[in-house]
């Protein structure tokens, strides 16, 4: 439950974790000056095609992102009033891109290997005595956790409209948050079960 891990040979799932985070770094920061639409949208079908490329599973995913369709329209909508409608525009499809760039990892990268590539960040902390394999864990499951929490609402709201629906998602609040502890309460269990993130146990990184 705690993996979109799509567990098949593409090209992206060759490329090593720490390209694929490092790309998704520089790419970020290079498209918060674009300003231009047409360079926007070619990135985002580039993207696109990204996902086609891994098929079906990849694109079967796309549906779990529906759920932040109601935010994008609310701040397309309100950037449209308050600066206009292209920047309003730019504004939606750079954040689309990054999003989608960002799953896009989290289904070809295995979270052993996410955690190898983020633990080199944290080496000075070890000066200080501090497990940097806890915290590179910590950071890879909130990577890791984010399409799961999204897709657990989108599950919400296909309920939500089943019996009826309405105006008054905030109602969806309460079960999104009980769904969230039992998520942790889950993970919880099973690291305990595997006896827990072992800095020198090197037989616990690969079940």
């Amino acid at each position: 439950m705690i993996s979109l891990y799509l567990a098949q040979k593409s090209w992206l799932h060759r490329l090593p974790a720490g390209v694929k985070l490092l790309s998704l770094a520089v790419i970020s920061l290079l498209l918060y000056p674009v300003e231009q639409p047409a360079i926007l949208l070619g990135l985002l079908a580039v993207t696109l095609l990204a996902y086609v490329s891994l098929g079906s599973a990849a694109l079967h995913q796309l549906l779990a992102l529906k759920v932040l369709l109601p935010l994008f329209s609310l701040i397309f909508l309100l950037q449209w009033w308050s600066i206009g409608l292209a920047a309003a525009a730019v504004l939606v499809m750079r954040m689309l891109t990054l999003i989608l760039l960002a799953n896009l990892i989290t289904l070809t990268t295995r979270m052993d290997d996410m955690m190898d590539a983020v633990m080199p960040l944290f080496s000075p902390l070890r000066l200080l005595g501090i497990d940097t394999r806890r915290i590179a864990f910590a950071v890879t499951l909130l990577i890791r956790f984010i399409p799961v929490l999204m897709a657990v609402v989108s599950h919400l709201l296909d309920a939500w409209k089943a019996r009826g629906g309405g105006r008054k998602l905030w109602r969806l609040a309460i079960p999104l948050t009980i769904q969230s502890i039992r998520l942790s309460d889950n993970v919880a269990e099973a690291l305990a079960a595997r006896g827990g993130i072992s800095p020198t146990d090197p037989t616990n990184r690969r079940r």
